[in-house]
């Protein structure tokens, strides 16, 4: 599912314009890529959390130089799903 299919799902449940539910599902990502990248998570009860996961320092090879390098500690952001969620998940047919 894109972007797209999730405003014309959303647009077609509710009766509202697409130009308003694209401008609402754009500023929610915005709201979440800016939370995370200050560090804040965000939870959504019944849904997930954005998360920050942070990457401990190691060692990794170059194989075609043959040499070894240091990736140092960095975050990434995750997802974890509400049990709510993964158990409906689960039992989808």
């Amino acid at each position: 599912m894109t972007k797209a299919d999730i405003v014309n799902e959303i647009a077609k449940s509710t009766g509202l314009d697409k130009a308003l539910v694209l401008t609402t599902v754009e500023r929610f990502m915005e709201v979440v890529k800016d939370s995370l990248s200050h560090g804040e998570n965000v939870y959504l009860r019944g849904f997930g959390s954005f998360i920050i996961k942070t990457r401990s320092e190691k060692t990794a090879r170059n194989i075609s130089k043959k040499t070894t390098i240091t990736i140092p500690e960095h975050k990434i952001p995750a997802f974890k799903p509400a049990r709510v969620f993964m158990d409906e998940v689960k039992n989808a047919n």
